[in-house]
């Protein structure tokens, strides 16, 4: 697997949509050194150990790249044209091999059981179809591989950040292309079929109050 391969047509295809990819590449740029401070502590205990080889869904600019080990290989999954330039030079500078895909996160195109780790962060919150996506990522898990995630989730009923959320949520998904602030992910993760699983809740501080409350976790297949 190498070089950047393009997915067959899907009845769900990504929109390559020429104001919001490349403002969503560059907003996530911008903002990376913000949001690695306010992830970082979790990040760093989620992906420590990390094999040579990751499949990561949705990398976006690359801002997990930092917690791979130098000379490894991200298998990436980023629909997303606008953010394979930006993410091919964060893997040169992290001295990262990219293999980059240009496929939907519920259809990746990889074949069965052929990782040990796959990845997300920030993501499920704005595939199509969470389900089939975790669905997938069983289906290229290999059996003992691990699924480790980091997302933003719906905040608790009656709380004053899901009255945000639910205020915010259509201009929020416009701008973030197409990104549910009021997904109940922990259900759906629960719900996937791995054999084991550990979620972590917890809230971050920012002024984008929609983002703030979040689970991270380990699955393993």
């Amino acid at each position: 697997m190498s070089g950047t391969t393009t997915a067959p047509p899907l009845e769900m295809g990504f929109e390559q949509h020429a104001v919001r990819g490349p403002l969503n590449a560059a907003f996530f740029r911008v903002m990376d050194p913000y949001i690695e401070r306010k992830l970082r502590s979790i990040k760093q205990h989620l992906f420590n150990g990390l094999p040579r080889q990751v499949v990561e869904i949705g990398p976006g600019v690359g801002a997990n790249l930092r917690y791979l080990p130098v000379a490894s290989t991200l298998v990436a999954i980023e629909p997303n044209r606008h953010m394979h330039r930006p993410l091919t030079a964060a893997a040169r500078q992290h001295g990262v091999r990219l293999d980059l895909w240009e496929f939907m996160a519920e259809q990746t195109g990889l074949p069965d059981d052929c990782a040990d780790a796959v990845i997300s962060s920030l993501v499920l919150c704005s595939v199509q179809d969470p389900d089939a996506v975790l669905t997938e990522v069983r289906r290229i898990l290999r059996p003992g591989g691990t699924f480790r995630f980091l997302e933003h989730v719906a905040a608790p009923p009656g709380t004053m950040t899901r009255a945000a959320q639910r205020i915010l949520r259509r201009p929020w998904a416009w701008i973030f292309e197409g990104c549910s602030c009021e997904r109940d992910l922990e259900r759906s993760l629960r719900s996937a079929g791995f054999r084991s699983i550990t979620i972590d809740r917890y809230r971050v501080h920012t002024p984008f109050l929609p983002f703030n409350t979040h689970i991270a976790g380990i699955a393993q297949a």
